[in-house]
């Protein structure tokens, strides 16, 4: 670490200059320029010139100077007796997805320095690998399967498109890379007393990490709180053969610039399903093998609309298979299942995701985790260890963006001394398979385990104005409430929209509505969300005897 006095600097703008002439150096991997301080802290690796560094700022319109390497040394990496470094708290934050870049962001905001850890690209799963880019793989999809077949195709032609995956997939990494610049790389290069180290993190011990740097050597990072944001990556189930072969997981979907003739599917939840009906409908024959059903875990209505669904496109759902045995020869994989063998062209395994903690040496730091790896957190996304926190997918929280994004937030007002807590309890999640799969607090048979006694309804599309006049009636929408008192307690959709109803069911959740309160509130006539209501009123009246907009 290399220290500066910088004279001349009058706003944090100035700052941001002096920081990006500084990491245009040779050997320079990152610099925290602070202009309240007056000071550049500088990682270095030995190619770097300190003649270099201080021409670099002179020939901007600063000057710079070597700093007394003892006080500068004391006021960045050593915690003084209060716990702060200097007059602002230093955290440390590994990983650069949605809770680590949430987490910065309200960090500096609080008055602390932050030093940002990353071994890959900048952004996370969400923008690179994940979200971002399957939701415009499935998007396109959906256009092309649109143009194949429709309701309408009696008075409007089809017309079967050529697909060329090729620029689809041109178009979709330069939407990713538009997002990640924008986003996270712009944001990070922009505020001064955040410092970007680009290499691997692991605990030294409660108050230190060692980044094995990308660009060799290490270096040791000092702090006095720590995030860990490290996210989780594809689970690999263990079969003989498949970690020999060359499978999938959804990073090498997303990045494939092929459509398979065949493709197998490990898997029976989002990334799965997901994949499964964009591939279909982008040209793939493709075959899902679920150890079980297609969303096991949720209410059985959700699995049988969507294989029916499935089905219905020419996608093939095995149900209740177990494959043992994965070989590829001759460029084809040879799936052994209990019901027989599967041939494909590529093998996609969306088996979940796992958190990424194998490497950290949490262990050293007081760190604990769970059987599956994950980071045990308590609301406040505190870990077991005092001054280590932790947010996102490698703990123990719901796998979601937003969730993730919202627990970085809180553990920085956290870090800093804020009293935050994450409340958990009206989580609604989404799968943006056509139609959509929506879900809000409990299942039927969730409420049961938890010893509610509930009451439920669920309205089939075909009672709902907008399915029908879309001429698309697949799909449900279920209301479940507490029995005692009619409160709503959970809502699970399948629908066109179902993604964009939730929000008004884990609102009603959240309030503390009745299924009556919310059957009685305006909605919009043909729209979605009237079904909402729809599935309200049932509770108390036959809703095909009531008019159409009948409030």
């Amino acid at each position: 670490m290399i220290y500066l006095k910088i004279a001349g600097m009058t706003c944090d703008t100035c700052a941001v200059h002096i920081k990006q002439s500084l990491e245009k150096i040779p050997g320079v991997q990152s610099a925290v320029v602070s202009h309240p301080q007056g000071t550049a802290q500088i990682v270095t690796t030995p190619a770097a010139s300190l003649d270099a560094l201080i021409a670099a700022v002179s020939g901007i319109g600063y000057q710079a100077a070597i700093a007394d390497t003892a006080s500068a040394t004391l006021r960045a990496d050593q915690p003084d007796q209060t716990g702060r470094s200097g007059d602002v708290s230093h955290i440390a934050v590994i990983g650069s997805g949605a809770a680590a870049m949430a987490a910065a962001l309200k960090a500096v905001e609080q008055g602390a320095r932050v030093t940002l850890i990353e071994r890959g690209v900048v952004g996370g799963t969400c923008v690179n690998i994940g979200c971002v880019p399957s939701k415009i793989m499935i998007r396109a999809a959906h256009i092309a399967h649109q143009r194949r077949v429709s309701p309408f195709d009696a008075g409007i032609s089809a017309c079967p498109p050529t697909i060329s995956r090729e620029q689809l997939l041109i178009q979709q990494q330069a939407r990713v890379d538009e997002l990640r610049h924008a986003k996270y790389e712009n944001i990070l290069n922009g505020i001064p007393t955040i410092a970007v180290l680009h290499g691997e993190a692991r605990f030294k011990d409660s108050h230190h990490l060692v980044v094995s740097m990308n660009d060799g050597g290490e270096h040791t990072v000092a702090f006095d709180r720590c995030l860990i944001a490290t996210g989780a990556s594809p689970a690999v189930p263990i079969i003989q053969g498949l970690t020999e072969s060359p499978y999938w997981t959804s990073t090498e979907a997303l990045a494939s610039a092929g459509i398979p003739s065949r493709l197998a599917i490990l898997g029976s939840s989002v990334v799965a399903a997901e994949l499964a009906q964009a591939y279909a409908r982008l040209g793939s024959k493709v075959t899902i093998l679920a150890r079980h059903s297609l969303f096991y875990g949720d209410d059985p209505a959700i699995g049988e609309t969507l294989t029916a669904v499935f089905r219905d496109e020419g996608i093939e759902v095995l149900e209740r298979t177990a494959v043992s045995h994965v070989a590829f020869v001759d460029n084809e994989f040879v799936l052994t299942a209990d019901m027989g063998q599967i041939r494909a062209d590529r093998l996609l395994v969306a088996a979940g995701r796992a958190p990424n903690t194998g490497n950290l040496a949490l262990a050293a730091a007081g760190v604990a985790i769970d059987a599956r790896g994950a980071i045990v957190v308590d609301r406040f996304m505190r870990t077991s260890s005092p001054n280590i926190y932790a947010a996102g997918d490698c703990t123990d929280q719901p796998q979601f963006v937003y969730v993730a994004a919202a627990a970085g937030n809180r553990a920085a007002v956290n870090m800093t001394g804020g009293d935050a807590g994450l409340d958990l309890n009206t989580v609604p999640a989404v799968v943006f398979t056509d139609p959509q799969v929506a879900t809000v607090g409990y299942s039927e048979a969730q409420a049961r385990e938890a010893g509610i006694a509930v009451d439920s309804r669920l309205l089939t599309l075909d009672n709902v104005p907008r399915a029908l006049v879309n001429f698309d009636t697949r799909g449900f929408i279920k209301v479940v409430a507490e029995a005692a008192t009619g409160r709503l307690i959970g809502a699970q959709i399948v629908a066109p929209e179902a993604g964009e109803v939730i929000q008004t069911a884990a609102l009603a959740i959240r309030a503390g509505m009745t299924v009556q309160e919310l059957a009685g509130q305006l909605f919009p006539y043909l729209t979605m969300v009237e079904g909402l209501k729809l599935a309200a009123q049932i509770f108390d009246q036959d809703v095909t005897r009531l008019s159409c907009c009948a409030g």
